[in-house]
């Protein structure tokens, strides 16, 4: 017989999930300890719950198959919200192991004590509270079903201390078929691949296939590309995809713009809408006088599932489109602006890099430039919470060690989950940080502007400004364990960028740009 806390790692680790992104308090010490007889297990300690979860979701992304996490209690799962609501969106499977109190010690109301059953719905995910040590094994197993379901979602499995610690059975795997199970892509009218051809055929230009879910990696991008030299149809990538596939090789289809008014000129004079595991586009935030629905008035949205999407191509016999011919091979020079070090970064991206994009305005040049550079995947900020960008660069970075990571983050999300830097060091993760440091909440001065108002005085600029003093991210990253060297002209983050990717490791580049100004 073994403990509670051996039975939900041993179940785990036969369902796959050998990797534990962690960060415990005394409801998880028996799990902690359980992890000494399971050298299988990857535990990875982190510093703040948030970099756990966000870390979760990058490892999947990359991986195909969950993480867990370690979380103490309510509080601590609180503190990774945010990142396990990007985790949502994404569709990303997480199983959270999240410890609670004794079970005769809950209606006590110690000062922990909080609802984790509502933390775990709140991500619209599945929880799972078993009713004794005995049920642990059978509970487990259905977390992790839930949470590989299709598509993916957060699972969280409640571990009360005393079923840790108590003995409890360990079972054959259970065939019970719990698990989430839903039709892939969105509810909307689904049709088969004969009905979308004639669609397409008949609309032409006038119709649009949105792309999301799996249908943003190589082979789905290819197959929406022949598609849309068979028809004429205009073919976009929804804003954030969990997983993007880029450069040489595969097609450099345009992202919805995150701008209401970018998307609505892409997506103007369209009167047919195909849904390939996308969602169908609203503006990110409500504005005064300007509607919310971006889909033309009138238009007919249809979905069409992600594994048809090749069918289709073949159905419609359209041919690849040639590549985009190669940027400059000169790099830039002068000092650093948005424009060249999107350049440098191009000029110099590894082959099958991994980008964990958090540039934020500081990254509008990106997609152009790294068009034809090497193969390579970009993780997006699926869900618009900020402080994901290194978490998820130090999950990649575990579920694929033989790949160059490299985290594009602007410097006021980077403070969020700072802490990250740690675990990079720590684990010897390699991962290239580049900081694009304007000083400033430089998408929160355009939205403050898009949203009518007059602040214009010193009490506004004060809340949307990282001056006063400046963020030293090269001292931060070096407290932290990470060389870090600063740049200022395009030149020295070539120089450095070079140096960083020839050595294994993590290496943080403090990137300084002009400070943003959106007029």
């Amino acid at each position: 017989m073994s403990t509670g806390a051996e039975v939900v790692v041993n179940r785990l680790l036969a369902e796959g999930v050998d990797v534990c992104f962690a960060n415990p308090g005394t409801s998880e010490m028996h799990f902690v300890a359980a992890l000494d007889a399971a050298p299988a297990m990857r535990p990875v300690l982190c510093l703040f719950e948030g970099v756990a979860t966000g870390a979760a979701d990058g490892y999947a992304r990359i991986a195909g198959t969950p993480a867990a996490t370690l979380l103490h209690l309510g509080p601590g799962m609180a503190n990774g919200l945010a990142n396990l609501h990007n985790a949502r969106r994404a569709f990303t499977p997480v199983v959270n192991v999240v410890g609670d109190h004794a079970t005769y010690h809950q209606p006590l109301d110690a000062p922990l004590e909080s609802d984790i059953d509502a933390l775990g719905h709140w991500t619209d995910g599945s929880v799972h509270r078993p009713e004794s040590a005995a049920d642990l094994d059978a509970a487990v197993h259905s977390a992790v079903q839930s949470a590989t379901g299709t598509p993916g979602r957060v699972a969280t499995l409640v571990l009360p201390a005393d079923y840790s610690w108590s003995s409890a059975p360990q079972n054959p795997l259970p065939d019970t078929g719990i698990g989430h199970q839903v039709v892939d892509g969105p509810s909307t009218d689904l049709m088969d691949v004969a009905d979308a051809a004639e669609l397409l055929r008949a609309r032409g230009e006038r119709a649009v296939v949105l792309l999301g879910g799996a249908a943003t990696h190589a082979d789905g991008l290819r197959a929406a590309a022949r598609i849309g030299a068979a028809t004429g149809a205009r073919v976009l990538v929804e804003t954030f995809p969990a997983r993007l596939a880029r450069g040489q090789g595969v097609p450099p289809i345009e992202r919805l713009g995150y701008l209401a008014e970018q998307a609505t000129q892409q997506l103007s004079g369209a009167t047919y809408l195909v849904l390939v595991g996308a969602k169908s586009p609203v503006s990110f935030f409500a504005y005064p006088g300007k509607p919310s629905v971006l889909v033309p008035e009138g238009a007919e949205v249809r979905a069409l599932a992600v594994n048809e999407l090749a069918a289709l191509a073949d159905e419609l016999g359209g041919e690849l489109p040639a590549p985009p011919s190669p940027g400059p091979s000169e790099l830039p020079t002068g000092p650093l602006n948005p424009q060249n070090l999107a350049q440098v970064i191009a000029a110099l991206l590894p082959e099958n890099a991994i980008i964990s994009d958090e540039a934020n305005t500081s990254g509008v040049f990106l997609p152009a430039a790294t068009a034809s550079a090497p193969r390579h995947d970009v993780l997006t900020l699926t869900g618009g919470a900020i402080g994901q960008g290194l978490p998820v660069a130090v999950g990649a970075a575990i579920a694929a060690p033989d790949r160059p990571v490299i985290a594009l983050q602007s410097d006021g999300s980077a403070a969020y989950t700072i802490s990250a830097l740690w675990t990079m060091a720590r684990e010897q993760l390699d991962v290239t940080v580049v900081i694009l440091n304007n000083h400033a909440y430089a998408i929160l001065q355009l939205e403050l502007l898009r949203v009518g108002t007059q602040a214009n005085g010193e009490g506004s600029r004060s809340l949307l400004d990282l001056s006063r003093p400046d963020i030293d991210f090269a001292s931060i990253a070096q407290g932290f364990g990470v060389p870090a060297t600063r740049a200022t002209t395009a030149e020295e983050l070539a120089d450095q960028l070079r140096a960083a990717l020839a050595e294994r490791g993590p290496h943080l580049i403090d990137a300084t740009l002009p400070a943003w100004s959106p007029v």
